[in-house]
């Protein structure tokens, strides 16, 4: 391994333990949730939930304690089992699981039904199922209340699926929207004298799903209906407009799952209803659950995101009709609903689009993939910035690599035969490989052991970076290329791709590649042009190279920058830059943090280093300005700020509305206080970051979403309280 993702590893390590102190371990559950009958209110005046949930349990082994998953900060005041009081106490060690003893002991297949009543907050982001990811939150204008939150009792995530009745009380201005059909919103008096009055909506979950997720505020419910569907927009009276354009794509995009994957049926039919709301922002960039796409307020932009709205709406399939068996299984669902974006863009926009995904997969895989192997996802907190880029990222590229060496028609078939097969069930990591049959040995090309493929990409950490040593030898029928193909995994074992191009038509040999160093002949009737060899040149494989690693660095510290983390984050674009002294992007970034530190100086020198960088993106020329101007202002010095406002509107880049933002502060000076203010009035309106490459970043970072960067400002959100 290069010594530069040995420093990777560490700081990843560091980075996923924290990230999965209370994380996914496996547990057993004696129990299993079949039914549940919850009743929330949701106090925005001090941002807490009280519950109360009636669970419907069957044994799965002989036991006398019901163990259950429940959000920490949540304070159990009593559990009870036919009115009757039970003992019940939380794991000092994991303070996520709960234990309730019952009155002896019970046979598999015994039903029990407890009712727990429970409040507090759930909006702590140190205290998270998760550390670090808000899954939940309840604010004085929206909250929501996702499933990972944990803010009923649950077992066997993310595996297990029930019915259920959700009744979530909320202020009376808030809409609610969710899994499962709802009742029409109920008014109620508030709880106390003069209390103002409530709404009570009722969430029926008629089909076993993970159901539980709900996001509120002041939404408009927009009605979509597009040939096939019924869609139902969820969204703030700004964002109405918006909604044919995110129809329509959504439209297109489930049609193309249902003739790849299969029909998205339910126990009792076609589902053709769909239910789509905004999230507010401080929480994932997106989430689907059981029959909702939701979509953080940062990533909503007036064209639709289809990169992200393909990945949560093959959800839909890979992630509730199939459920992983257990959290070490989570790469056949997670990982092929990223992937399935990939084949939605080449769908849409060609292949050039899909080696744009590819690239921006393989970017996000190199930022924590030392840190576990993708068959013990179970060990890392889910949706950590470890999860995104182990599952998420490098599982995408696992499956485009299965895809290579299956060809495209052998891979559609195991795709919608796995899909038939566990439609409504659980599915494992061993399941869909037992289904994987290798295609037949081509003349002249080494065979594909599926064994050994799925051994280094699923159970093992390590990626190969090639490097390549050959000699051209002018023979009588034209030229021999005699080479050596390097990289540092000791186990590595692929069949590898070698193009030669010639001054007449290129050649093409498939090589194996076993170990760190593998020989290879290729004869050719042209003469080898000079740089002439390239290894994967249709970029198949997961790889690493020096330009790779940069962005990866960057990445990492655009991450840990959107957590406040500005000196970590620096660091970060430090050791890009140490490796690329030119690259813009790692100035930017660096300049960017500087600037939210108020170190305006070190900020100023840097955004400099940007402008006489390379330029790539071309938007931190047409930033860089702007950002100066600011510096500017900030100093008092309002006549260098305009003539940076101006040449920003010189070079006519409109990337996220630079121009706009230059023109309002040549009116207007800078002002970081007010600023601030308007933001935190806003409650924090859509400002998305965009990543290396220019594309939309979730919360964490590292789970990168394509979208046009036109739309998306290349610049990172001060984060504050309430983010």
């Amino acid at each position: 391994m290069p010594k530069i993702q040995r420093t990777f590893a560490i700081l990843a390590i560091s980075l996923f333990a924290a990230a999965s102190v209370s994380g996914q371990a496996a547990h057993s559950f004696p129990f299993r949730a079949t039914n549940y009958d919850v009743e929330v209110f949701l106090h925005p005046e001090d941002q807490t939930i009280q519950g109360q949930a009636k669970v419907d349990f069957v044994a799965d082994q002989v036991a006398k304690t019901v163990l259950v998953e429940l959000h920490q900060d949540l304070h159990v005041t009593a559990v009870k089992m036919n009115g009757q009081p039970l003992t019940y106490a939380r794991d000092n060690n994991a303070p996520l699981l709960l234990t309730v003893a019952l009155p002896g002991t019970v046979s598999p297949g015994t039903r029990v039904t407890l009712a727990f009543e429970y409040s507090g907050p759930v909006s702590s982001e140190e205290d998270s199922p998760t550390r670090g990811v808000r899954f939940a939150s309840v604010e004085k204008t929206n909250a929501y209340l996702l499933l990972p939150a944990r803010w009923f009792p649950l077992t066997n995530y993310p595996s297990n699926r029930y019915t259920g009745k959700f009744n979530l009380i909320v202020p009376s201005g808030f809409t609610v929207a969710g899994t499962g059909k709802s009742d029409p919103p109920a008014t109620q008096p508030g709880i106390g004298l003069g209390s103002p009055t409530q709404a009570s909506y009722v969430f029926h979950c008629d089909q076993p799903a993970p159901n539980g997720s709900f996001v509120a505020g002041s939404l408009q419910m927009t009605a979509a209906p597009t040939e096939g569907y019924q869609f139902s927009f969820y969204t703030p009276a700004s964002q109405v407009p918006t909604v044919s354009s995110y129809a329509a794509s959504l439209a297109q995009i489930m049609g193309y799952f249902a003739d790849t994957f299969g029909t998205l049926n339910g126990p009792q039919g076609p589902i053709p209803s769909l239910a789509i709301a905004q999230l507010p922002d401080g929480t994932l960039g997106g989430y689907s659950a059981p029959g909702v796409l939701m979509i953080s307020a940062r990533e909503w932009t007036p064209k639709s995101n289809d990169r992200l709205l393909s990945q949560l709406a093959a959800g839909q399939w890979w992630g509730d009709r199939v459920l992983p068996a257990t959290a070490g299984d989570v790469w056949v669902t997670d990982g092929m609903s990223r992937y399935a974006e990939a084949m939605y863009a080449e769908q849409s926009g060609g292949v050039g689009q899909l080696n744009k995904a590819l690239e921006d997969y393989a970017v996000g895989a190199l930022m924590f993939e030392d840190a576990a192997p993708i068959s013990q996802a179970d060990h890392i907190g889910a949706y950590s910035d470890p999860y995104y880029s182990i599952v998420y990222d490098k599982g995408a590229m696992v499956f485009h690599m299965l895809r290579a060496e299956l060809g495209d028609e052998a891979f559609t078939n195991l795709l919608k035969e796995f899909y038939r097969q566990h439609a409504g069930k659980t599915a494992t990591i061993d399941s869909f490989e037992k289904m994987t049959k290798a295609p037949p040995m081509k003349p002249g090309e080494p065979p594909v052991n599926l064994l050994s493929f799925y051994s280094q990409w699923l159970n093992s950490t390590g990626v190969p970076e090639f490097t390549l040593q050959y000699i051209v030898y002018r023979t009588p029928k034209g030229f021999q290329i005699n080479g050596t193909v390097k990289q540092p995994l000791d186990t590595f074992r692929m069949p590898v791709q070698v193009k030669v191009d010639t001054e007449g038509n290129p050649e093409t040999k498939t090589i194996l590649v076993t170990g760190t160093s593998s020989q290879f002949k290729v004869e050719t009737f042209g003469r080898p042009k000079p740089n002439g060899i390239t290894i994967d040149p249709n970029n198949n494989l997961l790889k690493s190279s020096p330009r790779l690693r940069v962005r990866a660095t960057i990445s990492r510290g655009e991450a840990l920058a959107t957590l406040g983390k500005y000196y970590e984050a620096i660091q970060e674009y430090q050791r890009a830059l140490d490796v690329q002294p030119t690259n813009s992007l790692a100035h930017f970034r660096m300049a960017e943090a500087m600037f939210y530190q108020k170190n305006y100086q070190a900020a100023a020198n840097a955004f400099r280093a940007a402008l006489g960088g390379d330029l790539d993106p071309k938007w931190t020329e047409v930033w860089a300005h702007v950002y100066m101007g600011k510096i500017y202002d900030i100093l008092g010095q309002r006549e260098r700020a305009v003539n940076e406002y101006n040449r920003a509107q010189h070079l006519k880049d409109d990337t996220a509305g630079a121009q706009a933002e230059a023109a309002r502060y040549i009116k207007t000076p800078y002002n970081p206080d007010a600023t601030s203010q308007a933001q935190s009035n806003q409650n924090n309106a859509a400002q998305p970051t965009v990543t290396a490459s220019g594309n939309a970043a979730q919360v964490p970072a590292a789970a990168a979403q394509a979208a046009d960067p036109a739309n998306k400002e290349p610049t990172l959100k001060k984060r504050t309280e309430s983010n």
